[in-house]
């Protein structure tokens, strides 16, 4: 835009760096087209004929690791964008949240129960766990076992000891 602006309307380079705000390097830069730029458009192409659902990064590592070229990432990168390579982006699809229904509640006692399994320890380092069985109408206890060890036949003992 500053050299346009020094072509057509006969500024002052100088007066362009101050109008623009740039650097006089920024100014006088100029790409260098390389044939490896070439050579890296073809080797791009000829890799996303063939592997078509290949992104940028298996395609950068497939000619770094494979076929053993030591080009920058940007630069591949770059000729990858100017030749529109680029893959669209799919967008992650949003899961549809149904309204919850609420809880069903309990009309009478003993219609449901609800068990529960707590531990703790103590002062000397030994666990002690406990299992818990609440009626879900009153919020009543019904029962509670507590031990150090509380294997599952023991749970189901006191759980069927109960219902009897």
């Amino acid at each position: 835009m500053a050299q346009k602006d020094v072509h057509e309307k006969q500024l002052n380079i100088r007066q362009a760096y101050e109008a623009f705000n740039i650097c006089q390097t920024c100014y006088r830069y100029e790409p260098k087209f390389s044939a490896e730029n070439e050579l890296i458009a073809d080797c791009l192409i000829r890799l996303t004929h063939n592997q078509w659902n290949w992104g940028f990064a298996l395609c950068f590592l497939h000619l770094r690791n494979v076929r053993g070229y030591r080009w920058n990432h940007k630069r591949v990168y770059r000729i990858y964008c100017e030749l529109e390579l680029n893959m669209r982006i799919k967008p992650k699809k949003r899961i549809v949240r149904k309204k919850p229904e609420p809880l069903a509640q309990p009309q009478r006692i003993n219609q449901s129960w609800s068990m529960d399994f707590m531990h703790d320890q103590l002062q000397n380092g030994r666990s002690v766990r406990l299992f818990n069985m609440i009626d879900d109408f009153n919020r009543e206890r019904l029962t509670i076992e507590a031990d150090f060890p509380l294997p599952a036949e023991r749970v189901l003992r006191s759980f069927e000891q109960f219902i009897e």
